[in-house]
Parts: C-alpha cells; sequence; structure tokens
C-alpha cells in the first residue's frame, strides 16, 4: 500500500477515535452533571462542596479546552474559542464564592458541555467534507503489476519506470498512465470524471490512471512517472485547494484577529466600570461573563471554512476541479464567459473531408503535411497525422519551426515545406486558393510554391448548445468565442449555438487584446472566464479573471494552466460549477450574517442584563450547531 493510503487510513482511524472519545465524555460529563444537581438540592451543601461535585463532569468535558486555553497563553495566542470558554467558565464557578450572589456552577458546566458538543458537530461535519474529497484518494492505486524478466511482479507504483510494461486485469484499477500494447476493455473513469458511463479502450489508446478496467486484461506501456500521473496530480491539486482562501474567509480571520480582543476589553469594563459606579460586582461581573460566552467566534470561524471545503468536495464529485475557495468565490460572480472554439465548443477530432493538390498528388500533400506537423499538439495537426499514419518512413525532418498565428515550417527531405493557414502563405508571398468551404483550411508551400490546402472538418460537441442555454439560465449574461479559425467557420458555429459575439481569424495576442476589452466593459465587482484547451490559450487563460480548462483525461497542460479543470471535456459542466459557487457563497453569506445577528442582539441583551447564561450558550454553541448544519449543504 502507498505511503499516501497508510496516511488516509490512519487520519481516518484517528479522527473516528477523536469522535468517539468526545462522545464519551460528553455522555459521561451530561450523566454526572444530573447526579451533581440532584446531589446539590436534596443536600444541604457548602458552596465549596458544591463547588466539589460540580468540578467533577466540568473537568472531564472541559480538561482539553482548558490545556488549550493554556498553550495558547503560553505561545502568546490567547484571544480563540478556547481561552473566551475557559475565561468565562471559570469565572461562573468562582461567582458563587461573593458576597450575596447565586452560585452558576450548573450553568458554567453546561456552557462547558454545549461548547463540547458544538466541538463535536464541528468533527463529524468536516470528517464529511474531507470524505466527500477522499472518494477522490480512492482512485490512487495501492499496487503495480509490472512485466520482468518474463514473469509479472506486484510492485508499488512508485517502484515502476518509463517505458515499463504493466498488466491491468478486470477489476483493478490502472495505477499509472500509459499507452495500451495489447488487448480491449471498458473503463470506468467516474473517480476522475464523475461520468458514470463507461468508455472502451483498446490497442494504441491512452489510458490514465485512476480509471477501473471493468472487463478484458490490457498490457499498458507506462508513459509517465507515478507522481506525475492524471490521478496524483488531481489529488494533489484537491488536497492543495483549500490552502487558498475565499475572501470571506480571509475577512472571518481578520475579523476574528481583531473582534475577540475588543471584546475582551468590552467585558472588562462591563464587569468594572458599571462597580465603580455603586453597581453590585457580582451582578456585572456574571454579565460580562455572559458577554464572554456570547462573543466566542466559533460559528463564523467553523462555519464559512466549512462550506467553502464542502463546495470544493461537492464540485470534485461532479467532475470539476475548483483549485481553492477564492475561484469558487469568482465562479459565483460569473457575468461574462469566453469560449475558444476548437476542443472547447467543437470535438477537436478533425476530419480530412477534401484535398484539393496542385502538381502533387492528394497522398503527397497529406504526407508532406503530416511531417511537418509531427511535433505539434495542436487538433489540426493531430488530424493531418491521424490521416497520414505512415509518418516512420525514411524520410528525413529537419529544422522544424513553429510560428505562432501561422503555422508550420519544416525541412522534409531537403525540400522547404509550410503548412498554415492564408497569413502564412501571404508572408512567404504566395498565391493561395480560397476554396469557399466551411471547415479550417490547412494551405501547403513546397520551396516557395503553393501547391494546394486540405479542408478539415470539425463536430460541435453535442454538449455545447445545452452548455450555452444552461449558462443564460444561470444568469451569464454575455458569451463569446474567439478562435484563430477562419470567419465563415466562427460564424457558422456562434449562430448555431446563439452566442451573443464571435471573433475569428485571431492570433494569441488578439484574443488576449479581445478578453482586456471585455475586461474593461463589464460590470464592477463582476468575473470573466475564458474557457480553452490549456494548452494553445496559455496567455489568455491567464489574463482572464478565471481560466476554466477543458482538461479531459490526462491534459497536464490544461491542470497546470486553469483556475478550473472540466473533467470530461463537457462544456456543460461550467453551468453545474456556477451553481455550485453560488450556493456555497449563499451558504456561506447565510452563515455570516445569522451568526453576527444573533450574538449582536443577545450580546445587547447580556449588557442590559436581559439575558440568561442559556440564551449566552444558545448565541455561541446553538448557533454554531446551526451554522455547521447549513454548512453541510454544500455537499450536496
Amino acid at each position: 500500500m502507498s505511503e499516501h493510503n497508510h496516511q488516509h487510513d490512519h487520519d481516518s482511524h484517528h479522527e473516528h477515535g477523536e469522535i468517539k472519545e468526545g462522545i464519551i465524555r460528553i455522555v459521561a460529563a451530561s450523566l454526572l452533571l444530573v447526579v451533581a444537581g440532584v446531589m446539590d438540592k436534596s443536600l444541604s451543601l457548602k458552596t465549596w462542596q458544591s463547588l466539589l461535585i460540580f468540578l467533577v463532569p466540568y473537568l472531564i468535558v472541559g480538561w482539553e479546552t482548558l490545556h488549550e486555553a493554556v498553550e495558547d497563553l503560553m505561545e502568546g495566542e490567547a484571544m480563540d474559542e478556547d481561552f473566551l470558554m475557559s475565561i468565562a467558565t471559570i469565572g461562573a464557578l468562582a461567582i458563587g464564592f461573593l458576597p450575596g450572589a447565586e452560585p452558576q456552577f450548573a450553568e458554567a458546566v453546561f456552557v462547558m458541555l454545549f461548547f463540547q458538543i458544538g466541538e463535536l458537530f464541528e468533527g463529524l461535519a468536516e470528517g464529511r467534507s474531507r470524505r466527500s474529497i477522499a472518494h477522490l484518494m480512492d482512485m490512487r492505486p495501492d499496487s503495480a503489476n509490472v512485466e520482468r524478466d518474463g514473469k509479472v511482479e506486484v510492485v508499488c507504483p512508485e517502484e515502476v519506470g518509463i517505458g515499463e510494461t504493466i498488466v491491468v486485469r478486470p477489476g483493478e484499477k490502472v495505477p499509472m498512465d500509459g499507452i495500451v500494447l495489447e488487448g480491449q476493455s471498458t473503463l470506468d473513469t467516474k473517480a476522475l470524471t464523475g461520468e458514470s458511463l463507461p468508455r472502451s479502450t483498446g490497442e494504441g489508446d491512452e489510458i490514465v490512471s485512476g480509471c477501473v478496467n471493468l472487463s478484458g486484461v490490457l498490457r499498458v506501456k507506462v508513459t509517465k512517472a507515478f507522481g506525475e500521473s492524471t490521478a496524483s496530480k488531481i489529488l494533489e491539486l484537491v488536497e492543495n485547494a483549500a490552502a487558498s482562501k475565499s475572501s470571506s474567509e480571509s475577512f472571518i480571520t481578520r475579523f476574528a484577529k481583531v473582534y475577540t480582543p475588543v471584546v475582551v476589553v468590552l467585558a472588562l469594563l462591563l464587569a468594572v466600570v458599571p462597580v465603580l459606579l455603586g453597581g453590585q460586582f457580582s451582578t456585572w461581573l456574571y454579565r460580562a461573563l455572559m458577554f464572554l460566552v456570547v462573543s466566542c467566534p466559533c460559528a463564523l470561524v467553523i462555519s464559512v471554512p466549512l462550506s467553502f471545503f464542502g463546495g470544493i468536495g461537492g464540485a470534485s464529485r461532479h467532475g470539476v476541479l475548483v483549485k481553492g475557495a477564492n475561484r469558487l468565490e469568482y465562479l459565483a460572480r460569473l457575468e461574462t464567459v469566453v469560449f475558444d472554439k476548437t476542443g472547447t465548443l467543437t470535438e477537436g477530432v478533425f476530419e480530412v473531408t477534401a484535398v484539393h493538390p496542385e502538381t502533387v498528388s492528394a497522398d503527397e500533400l497529406l504526407h508532406m503535411a503530416a511531417h511537418v506537423e509531427r511535433y505539434s499538439t495542436h487538433p489540426v495537426a493531430v488530424s493531418l497525422k491521424e490521416a497520414y499514419p505512415d509518418e516512420d518512413d525514411t524520410c528525413s525532418v529537419e529544422n522544424v519551426e513553429e510560428i505562432a498565428g501561422h503555422g508550420i515550417k519544416a525541412l522534409v527531405n531537403g525540400r522547404v515545406v509550410c503548412v498554415g493557414n492564408s497569413r502564412m502563405m501571404e508572408s512567404l508571398g504566395v498565391d493561395w486558393h480560397d476554396c469557399g468551404e466551411t471547415g479550417t483550411i490547412a494551405h501547403v508551400a513546397i520551396d516557395g510554391r503553393y501547391e494546394g490546402h486540405i479542408v478539415i472538418s470539425d463536430r460541435i460537441k453535442e454538449d455545447s448548445a445545452k452548455a450555452v442555454a444552461a449558462l443564460k439560465a444561470e444568469g451569464v449574461g454575455n458569451m463569446v468565442m474567439l478562435t484563430g479559425d477562419a470567419e465563415a467557420v466562427g460564424k457558422a458555429v456562434a449562430e448555431e449555438l446563439g452566442l451573443d459575439e464571435y471573433h475569428a481569424g485571431l492570433l494569441p495576442v488578439d484574443k488576449v487584446a479581445h478578453v482586456e476589452r471585455l475586461l474593461r466593459e463589464q460590470s464592477l465587482g463582476k468575473v470573466l472566464a475564458f474557457v480553452g484547451d490549456g494548452i494553445n490559450d496559455a496567455p489568455v487563460l491567464a489574463r482572464a479573471d478565471i481560466g476554466i480548462a477543458m482538461g479531459g483525461l490526462g491534459s497536464d497542460a490544461a491542470i497546470e494552466a486553469a483556475d478550473v479543470v472540466i473533467m470530461d471535456d463537457k462544456p456543460s459542466k461550467i453551468a453545474q460549477a456556477v451553481r455550485i459557487a453560488r450556493k456555497t457563497v449563499r451558504i456561506a453569506n447565510e452563515n455570516t450574517y445569522f451568526a453576527i445577528g444573533i450574538k449582536l442582539l443577545v450580546l445587547m441583551l447580556a449588557a442590559l442584563g436581559l439575558a440568561t447564561m442559556w440564551m449566552a450558550v444558545f448565541a455561541d454553541v446553538g448557533v454554531t450547531i446551526l451554522a455547521v448544519l447549513n454548512a453541510m449543504r454544500t455537499l450536496r
């Protein structure tokens, strides 16, 4: 078993152990509190004797809080909820010894007891949030079957090198990214994409770690080390997402740092000033202690981060990776979505539908174009290579040069071959023909002479129209498409999908300029997202407020470049991500307003002497429990 899974199991057992221990402490303290109450009422005990019998349940349930408070005090970080609870309850225990004051022993124990119940709820909610993300951990396999010296050995995936052959049997997780050498099967990709439909795979297909092999035996040549595999990358992203705080969380952290010391000073003033003006010390001390209990910022400090953590987990279950709470908050304010065309709104799997040669044969034209495009990862290049798969011939291909926004130039068998768009042909000074067909046109020039063009057609994704309609339903007001493709192609796609605006024939720098214009035009406080494949669109992804990559399976560049990764390449998932983000932010705001509102009300009542310790307990622990339960709705 991998070290990561060992750690995950260890953390899970530790978490269950802590929750079980907390429940036992709460139950034991509750029973002993009842016994102490009965004894106090039925026996004529002195104040110090009553204190002793109530101290037993108090220490059982509150020892950990007191210990934390002392530790924080020693480290100079006293202003937290453990410190406030400790001061308030110790003060309540001490009130009974003041002249003319009623003992508050039972109330002190109840405050600590309810505080621990709130902590227990927080632990349960955090555990559930972690489990919602930890379902992804199951995608990382524990072992790999590697072929060595004619035998199959079971080893840790970390020990398998690039180029080795692994065997994946039915029912096993694919441990590493690779290419299928032999076998046919179907794969369950749910852990990666959130999609329940299995996908088939066979010889020559790429296969990624984290999938489950459902049927046939597969022999796979490993193409990536375990640490660089798709499953590892995704897990790393999701685990690190919690570190990126939303502005709500950052505000709550700053708020608590200022708010807590202010409240402590106000409580001290409430205990001292009225007494100097002739008030009874025990009365005003009791009010000051209630003031402290109410003031605990637990509900905010716990529930707001928990809401965002739950939102990230909920999105990951639907195959949407959001790299942090701040990105989730951005998604909630989305107003403009700018789409790349190829591979985002269209399939990006091109078909060579027509070839128009001049002085060379159609086969030779494809042959030359495929060689020039050999090293490019652009979908058009992939299509050309697939149209002429015999690239392992005796031809020499040298001096390959990619010219951004134009095409590719290379020396093939000593001849200068240029494959690109009309701008490339114009820069070469050759006459080129406009065939007037809709599709991507790859013009070919050999040794400075125009030799023809290849028409490559692309299909609009079945999901694209649904995506545009769903985003409009979510109130996203402006949808724009930017493409380097021809005007006719851009217009046809934009009209079919009902986009608000489109711009065709763009270089990467033109796309950035259009995004900058749209950023200037959008409403204050609103967000612009760019949706692309994360490989060719890195500058625009970086310039947009939020970059969304149609990551697909194994697209490392997409996973690295974007703020949000749609794992199954379905653009309709963007609307789903926006829905999850808006629900998460709404819940976080509900918790903030609810907690602050109740606290302010009870604080005023406490200062006026109209609140009881029970109301103070509700304003702290009750509100915390309700806020945590509300935050857990983000997991659904």
